[in-house]
């Protein structure tokens, strides 16, 4: 077997070492953020079933709104990338100032929303008598936490950008500490209730928010970047911010479209199918962490005018992304037996999620090059073509999926057509990254 040439192994171990520095506190930051709702429901449910019901229906309400504006640390990260690959940390300290800025916009134009919509808002969710008022007041409440989780978000595509995962990691674990001793204290020791939950959330959210404010600032201090906002700034990030609005909104519509489907199959296929998607959103956030390293890798590189450097690390991630959806199929496949019992108790639902797991397993290598070939595109600022991508797949998965009811399989042919669904993202990737239209270089694109 013939080795490879020395300066390639030796770029080869570059590249390795970089996603390990950056993909791996990115996981760790990325599972930070659902234990938040971990924590509060674990606290919440305690002082009864109706508070826990009306839990669950605003975190539903409130995770949506946030994961809309995902766009401020996607868009974020690629153009402070690309300044830094340039050289320029002032003008990528300037961009990220600018998505800062625009956070805190939307997140006061969601508040002035929220708060007169917050009993319309649960209604709509079907909330029962007893659970929509705890419903409405932790909507209410947590929503002035939405312009601090904004800035948060975009806060962390800077610090991303700047190729530094291991600070939003720290500030993750901190806020979480803080929000479940707050939430103890304040629902319990206060007795505040379902208040108390939401109040400490709000806290939390803001004192994260605060301390990437204060790494952003010395920063933009260090090397004489303007804190004012600036209204072309501001308004080039939400322009660039639109293409993956469409993409997020297509990708959550893909979720609703399947759960929907899952519901009309009954009420065993609708438990199971929450089991599973819960496992592929824990999946999913192993993946995207590779993603993560790639938005941040690939921007550098382009902003540095090395189109080869560019496409050998989208090589060597693909790779990345292959080796690890292979291991956590693998892993999927072993631990299904304990699994499972975590969830559920009931013979019927365990035998609806077993063969459906297994298709989860099978698609996972597939799963790993859509995350990865997502990041690379993201981190070249290819959102255009990102968001016709996934339109383009959601009108192909929606039929395949309607069907399932009239055609048969169950819950394992709706895994199905979620398989279909990554396969078709697949094919659009690889066929953009493929043609190298994605490769501009230069310190904007």
């Amino acid at each position: 077997m013939t080795q490879a040439p020395a300066p390639a192994r030796a770029t080869r171990r570059q590249h390795d070492r970089e996603i390990v520095a950056l993909a791996v506190p990115a996981f760790g930051a990325l599972v930070a953020e659902p234990l938040f709702v971990m924590a509060d429901s674990a606290i919440v449910g305690h002082l009864g079933t109706s508070q826990l019901a009306g839990l669950g229906i605003a975190s539903a309400l409130l995770t949506t709104a946030v994961s809309v504006f995902v766009f401020l640390a996607y868009a974020t990260t690629a153009a402070v990338a690309r300044r830094v690959g340039a050289g320029d940390l002032q003008a990528a300290i300037r961009q990220g100032m600018d998505g800062i800025w625009l956070a805190l916009l939307l997140g006061a134009a969601v508040i002035v929303t929220v708060l007169p919509a917050a009993p319309a808002l649960v209604n709509l969710f079907g909330a029962s008598n007893t659970a929509a008022p705890y419903a409405t007041t932790y909507l209410r409440i947590s929503s002035l936490g939405i312009p601090a989780m904004l800035v948060v978000l975009a806060a962390t595509g800077v610090l991303r950008g700047l190729q530094n995962t291991r600070t939003p990691l720290y500030v993750a674990i901190g806020g979480f500490v803080a929000n479940a001793v707050l939430n103890a204290g304040l629902v319990y020791g206060v007795g505040l209730g379902i208040a108390g939950s939401a109040w400490g959330t709000v806290i939390a959210q803001y004192g994260m928010a605060a301390v990437y404010l204060v790494v952003v600032v010395r920063g933009a201090r260090e090397h004489g970047a303007s804190l004012r906002p600036d209204a072309k700034g501001i308004r080039a990030c939400a322009q660039a911010g639109v293409p993956l609005l469409v993409r997020t909104l297509s990708l959550r519509a893909i979720l609703m479209i399947a759960t929907a489907v899952a519901a009309r199959l009954g009420d065993a296929d609708i438990a199971a199918h929450q089991i599973i998607l819960s496992l592929w959103s824990l999946l999913a956030f192993a993946l995207d962490a590779i993603a993560i390293a790639g938005q941040a890798i690939i921007g550098r590189y382009l902003g540095a005018d090395d189109a080869p450097g560019a496409r050998e690390a989208c090589r060597r991630m693909v790779q990345w992304g292959i080796i690890a959806g292979l291991a956590l199929g693998l892993l999927v496949v072993l631990a299904r037996p304990l699994f499972l019992p975590l969830f559920t108790s009931d013979v019927l639902v365990k035998d609806t999620a077993l063969p459906a797991l297994l298709m989860v397993a099978l698609s996972q290598p597939v799963c790993g090059i859509v995350f990865v070939l997502d990041g690379v595109l993201m981190g070249a600022g290819d959102g255009p073509y990102l968001a016709w991508a996934m339109v383009v797949t959601l009108v192909v998965f929606a039929p395949v999926a309607l069907l399932v009811p009239l055609l048969g399989g169950g819950l394992t042919a709706l895994w199905g057509a979620m398989t279909v669904m990554m396969t078709v993202r697949m094919l659009t990737l690889w066929l953009r990254t493929r043609s190298g239209r994605w490769i501009v270089t230069g310190a904007t694109r």
